[in-house]
C-alpha cells in the first residue's frame, strides 16, 4: 500500500496554512490575557448545560421572556449550589489556614499519636522523617487548594454574566455550535450528547455522592465526639471523589487520632462508621446516581482532580475530571473524523 503525493503546494494551502497560524497567534493571546477568567468560563457552561431545559421548559412552554427566566434560574443556582458550596468552603478555609500557616500544629498531632502507639504497641511507623515528608507533600497541596479556591470565588460575577448571555441566548449557541464546528452532523451531536452527559455526571453526580457521604461522616464524628466533625465531613466530601482511596483517606488517619489521643472506644466507633456506614452509601450512592449519568473511568477522574486543583483550586474536582474527559471525546471525534484511511480517496491506492 502506498500514497502519492503532489511535489507542488497550491497556493491556496499556503494561504490556509498562513490563516491557521494568525488564528492561532492571535488566539494565544486573546487566551493568554484572559486566562484568569478560565474557571469562570467553565463554570458558566456547566451551569448552562444543567439549566439548558429549564430554560427551555420556562421560555417555551411557559412564555416567559428570555431575560427574566435567565435571572431566575441564575437566582436559584446561586442559592441552592454556590452560597452553600461557598459556606463550606470558607469553614474549612477557617479550619485548615491555622494548621497550613503553622505546621508544628499537625507534627505535634502526630507525635502524639506516634508516642501512644509506640508505647503501647511498639509500633514506630511515624517517625519525624516520615511526618517531614507528607507534611512536605500535603501542606504546599492544600496551600494551593485554597489559594486557587479563593481566586475562584471572586470568578462568581464573572461566570454569572458569561451564563446569562449563554442563557438568553441559547438558541444562537446551540445553532452556531451546529453550523460551525468542523465536524459531520452525527459526530456534532455525539458531541454535544456526551459534554452533557460529562457535565451531569461531574457536576451533579460527583458532587451528590460526595454530600451524600459528607453528611454520613459529619453525623458518626459527631456521635464519636470528634471535635472538628463539620471540618471533617467536609473533607470526607471532598475525599470521596478520589477513586479507590476515597473517603478512607480521612476517617481512617481520624479513627486512629480518636484511637490513641482520644478515646480507644471512638476511634473503633469512627473506623467501624466509616467502613460500614460511608462505604456502603458510597457503593449505593454512586450505583443509584452515576448509572444513569456518563461513566468516568477512574483513573481519569483521578488524574483529572489532581490536574483540576492545580489549575482552579477546590473546584477543580469537578472542572478537572470533566476538562480531561471532553478533550478525550473530542480525540475520538478526531480520529473518527480524519484518522481512518478513505480507500475512495483519489490520492489512494492499494
Amino acid at each position: 500500500m502506498s500514497l502519492r503525493h503532489n511535489t507542488q503546494i497550491h497556493p491556496n494551502t499556503i494561504r490556509q496554512v498562513f490563516f491557521i497560524c494568525l488564528l492561532v497567534f492571535l488566539g494565544y493571546l486573546i487566551v493568554s490575557q484572559l486566562y484568569f477568567m478560565l474557571g469562570a468560563f467553565l463554570g458558566a457552561i456547566t451551569l448552562y448545560v444543567i439549566l439548558m431545559h429549564p430554560m427551555k421548559y420556562l421560555v417555551v412552554v411557559k412564555n416567559w421572556k428570555p431575560w427574566l427566566a435567565s435571572l431566575t434560574l441564575m437566582m436559584l443556582s446561586l442559592i441552592i449550589m454556590v452560597i452553600p458550596i461557598g459556606y463550606l468552603t470558607s469553614v474549612a478555609i477557617e479550619r485548615i489556614m491555622p494548621v497550613i500557616n503553622n505546621p508544628e500544629i499537625l507534627k505535634d498531632v502526630v507525635s502524639q499519636v506516634n508516642l501512644y502507639l509506640l508505647t503501647n504497641y511498639n509500633i514506630d511507623i511515624l517517625k519525624s522523617d516520615n511526618v517531614e515528608k507528607i507534611s512536605g507533600q500535603i501542606l504546599p497541596f492544600a496551600q494551593k487548594t485554597l489559594g486557587g479556591t479563593m481566586s475562584a470565588v471572586g470568578n462568581i460575577f464573572l461566570m454569572y454574566l458569561v451564563l446569562y448571555f449563554l442563557l438568553v441566548q441559547a438558541r444562537d449557541v446551540e445553532q452556531w455550535l451546529k453550523n460551525n464546528v468542523p465536524f459531520k452532523t452525527a459526530n456534532v451531536k455525539k458531541i454535544l450528547s456526551e459534554v452533557k452527559n460529562l457535565v451531569y455526571s461531574n457536576a451533579l453526580g460527583i458532587p451528590i455522592v460526595a454530600i451524600i457521604q459528607g453528611i454520613a461522616g459529619c453525623i458518626g464524628y459527631w456521635i464519636f465526639g470528634v471535635e472538628e466533625f463539620l471540618l471533617m465531613g467536609i473533607l470526607t466530601a471532598i475525599s470521596s471523589v478520589i477513586p479507590i482511596i476515597g473517603t478512607l483517606a480521612v476517617y481512617l488517619p481520624l479513627a486512629v487520632y480518636q484511637f490513641a489521643v482520644i478515646s480507644p472506644w471512638q476511634g473503633i466507633g469512627v473506623a467501624l462508621w466509616g467502613l460500614i456506614i460511608i462505604g456502603s452509601i458510597d457503593n449505593v450512592a454512586r450505583f443509584l446516581v452515576q448509572k444513569k449519568l456518563a461513566d468516568v473511568h477512574p483513573l481519569i477522574t483521578l488524574l483529572g482532580v489532581f490536574m483540576g486543583i492545580n489549575l482552579f483550586g477546590f473546584l477543580g474536582v469537578i472542572f478537572g475530571p470533566l476538562l480531561l474527559s471532553i478533550f478525550i471525546l473530542l480525540v475520538r471525534i478526531y480520529i473518527d473524523e480524519f484518522g481512518k484511511v478513505d480507500a475512495n480517496h483519489p490520492d489512494y491506492t492499494a
